[in-house]
């Protein structure tokens, strides 16, 4: 009934309008103007009923924020928000463990079944999938959120100077310690070589083990190792090396870091059985007091809050430095990676874009508050209750001289799957440090 008044209305204006022009062409002009307000009141007005019939849109976001992740509460909060901003939406949240996740992602791709919204690492990892033409382009919908989030924010889920994602965060690699067991043992922080190895040869004689570390989730293992070559070869080598610019993997600084991972896997300071320990298992372990130290990202500051028994015990520091003629103890692993993106074939493109933009937004908000990650977005919020260790790490952040994304994520993802076995092989020692850098240097020339 509404929209046939509407019609009438319009009907009997047009008539109006018709009549007047033979009278006056100003009053005309007036007539018409008036007419084309009231098409474009009923055009919305049919959009509006258009959007109120649009009900029970199911949008699937895929994600590594399982259960047990420091990151899991905030999205549950961000996707509480955004359905209640967009009535008739749902969300439905599937998370994936990181390791099978990447093995599934990219078969999503290959078989053009990804998700409306899923997660990602920008840079090389998701090179493929961009030029696969699998992923939706957001340049005309960031405009919207321009304000909250910058473009260098959003430098490693740009390629070819056109955007496909947004990042919710901006993790780093740091070294956690046990504060308590450092200073009985009247211990600091390190931050060269030599004194870390002070640090990890005290524990051992004393009977506790230095160094939490899962190679079974291979990325526990990399993180170690990415840390360590950064602080060996210093941010332009890596980058250079691991983007095929012209650096050979094949080089003494390269070779060092790979030295330095076997020193201590030989000296016995990683955690007995990391071959067969997740990440969870190796983690706890150093919850529960039984290990000294453990290098993983910023997101551990969050757990650090609830999953021992006496968060107090714990500090941070950055990675040690090995060769400072090279690196910075400024230098840190990491970035704005972590991202979010959209199916180039979702149904509902235009909110799979807003679900990009504003999930990450709540995200960096609520992972912030929490304690789990370094936000990406403005902080336009009250955040001094955050936790003073991810506070220190933010500090990090904003102090860094530079960012170097992790190898498996910076390098393209055929090169980061051959990494990350090769690691294993070096770990276990099945390859020298010397072989580990030709076989790199092999797969990164191909």
């Amino acid at each position: 009934m509404k929209r046939l008044k509407q019609f009438t209305a319009l009907c009997l204006a047009t008539i109006v309008s018709f009549s007047l022009v033979a009278c006056s062409g100003t009053k005309a002009t007036t007539e018409v103007e008036t007419t084309d307000a009231e098409t474009t009141e009923a055009e919305a007005t049919e959009a509006e009923a258009t959007e109120a019939e649009a009900k029970d849109v199911t949008l699937t976001v895929w994600s590594i924020a399982t259960e047990s992740d420091a990151f899991h509460p905030a999205y549950l909060k961000a996707i509480e928000e955004f359905e209640a901003a967009h009535p008739g939406v749902t969300i439905k949240f599937e998370t994936f463990e990181n390791e099978s996740y990447k093995t599934k992602i990219k078969a999503a791709v290959a078989a053009n079944e990804l998700p409306d919204v899923f997660f990602t690492w920008g840079g090389g990892f998701s090179t493929s999938f961009v030029e696969s033409g699998k992923v939706l382009e957001l340049d005309q919908y960031y405009p919207t959120y321009q304000d909250g989030i910058s473009k260098a924010a959003l430098q490693n889920a740009t390629y070819g100077g056109k955007l496909y994602g947004s990042a919710m965060t901006t993790p780093v690699s740091c070294l956690f310690y046990n504060k308590k067991m450092f200073d009985e043992k009247g211990l600091k922080a390190p931050t060269t070589w030599d004194e870390y190895i002070n640090v990890c040869k005290t524990f051992k004689d004393a009977g506790v083990t230095p160094i939490g570390i899962s190679v079974k989730d291979t990325w526990v293992l990399a993180m170690t190792h990415d840390a360590l070559t950064l602080k060996s070869a210093g941010p332009e080598k890596v980058k250079s090396a691991l983007t095929k610019q012209g650096q050979s993997y094949n080089d003494p600084d390269f070779i060092e870091s790979a030295k330095k991972i076997k020193e201590l896997v030989d000296a016995g300071y990683f955690l007995d059985g990391a071959e067969g320990l997740s990440n969870d298992e190796a983690s706890q372990e150093f919850y529960a007091g039984k290990v000294a130290m453990y290098i993983t990202g910023s997101w551990m500051a969050g757990s650090l809050q609830t999953d021992p028994e006496n968060p107090a015990d714990f500090a941070v520091a950055p990675i040690p430095v090995i060769n400072p003629a090279n690196a910075k103890i400024t230098d840190f692993m990491g970035g704005a990676s972590d991202t979010l993106m959209a199916s180039a074939a979702s149904e509902n493109p235009d909110l799979a874009a807003a679900a990009v933009f504003e999930l990450t937004k709540a995200i960096s908000h609520y992972a912030y508050l929490d304690g789990a990650g370094i936000p990406a977005w403005k902080v336009d919020y009250d955040a001094s209750a955050v936790n003073p260790m991810t506070q220190q790490v933010a500090e990090y952040a904003t102090g860094a001289t530079s960012f170097t994304l992790w190898f498996d994520t910076l390098m393209e993802a055929e090169d980061a799957g051959e990494y990350l076995a090769l690691l294993q092989q070096l770990y276990i020692g099945d390859l020298s440090p010397e072989e580990f850098a030709e076989a790199m240097a092999a797969q990164l020339e191909k």
